[in-house]
């Protein structure tokens, strides 16, 4: 075989680290486009929440994107069925996300349901993106960790402790803090953190960051 020929299996690998790899970038990249696009497309002040640019000249990007990562992860395969359960939840809920937008300012009734289901969906994407990078990215072969793979776990752990963090945040924000922090915009703030960290988490996944310093498919093979 060439050494530039791949195998049908490094093909494999390289296919998978690419899906992970471009699920990092709309995580990294979706808040800062969002904030950005809509000071330069049609002005005016930051949004309350990730979602909510969604009523904004931003609408086509925050859909697509979330589209685009529900679509990943629906046809992301671990190695273990809770990987491909994992993946399936988490893509059915990014598209929930942006199927069914947050209730707008006075809504009708059925807006109001509608945004219950978005909160729905979205919680259950945090949680479940979290479940990804504090548990399943954190799993070892039988071989044993490289020392590469010892300083992935951490940023998993830190990644996913954060998504968490930030859930819990909003939550505390919403009950005991809205009127003080109100024009602070503290849920667009503790989204983005969240949804970059979990970018983060894919990327690293994907081998952008951190990766094995000679890998081979063997070794790449080996994380689920």
């Amino acid at each position: 075989m060439s050494p530039t020929t791949r195998s049908p299996e490094d093909t494999l690998v390289h296919s998978y680290l690419y899906l992970r790899r471009a699920i990092g970038v709309i995580g990294t990249a979706l808040p800062v486009v969002l904030i950005i696009g809509k000071l330069i497309v049609d002005g005016g002040g930051l949004q309350d929440s990730i979602s909510a640019y969604f009523y904004t000249d931003m609408r086509g990007v925050f859909v697509g994107s979330m589209c685009a990562v529900g679509a990943f992860l629906l046809s992301y395969r671990g190695y273990e069925a809770i990987d491909d359960i994992a993946g399936n939840v988490a893509g059915i809920a990014a598209i929930g996300v942006a199927l069914f937008p947050t209730a707008p300012d006075n809504p009708s009734s059925t807006a109001s349901l509608i945004g219950v289901l978005h909160l729905v969906f979205a919680s259950i994407f945090f949680l479940t993106i979290a479940f990804f990078a504090i548990v399943l990215f954190r799993r070892t072969s039988e071989m044993g960790p490289t020392e590469r793979k010892l300083q992935r776990n951490r940023l998993y752990l830190t990644c996913g402790v954060v998504i968490i963090a930030c859930l819990l945040a909003i939550a505390a924000v919403h009950q005991f803090f809205a009127a003080a922090t109100a024009g602070l915009h503290p849920e667009l703030w503790l989204e983005s953190i969240a949804v970059m960290s979990f970018g983060v988490a894919w990327l690293t996944k994907g081998e952008a960051i951190l990766g094995d310093v000679f890998p081979t498919p063997a070794v790449a093979s080996t994380e689920a």
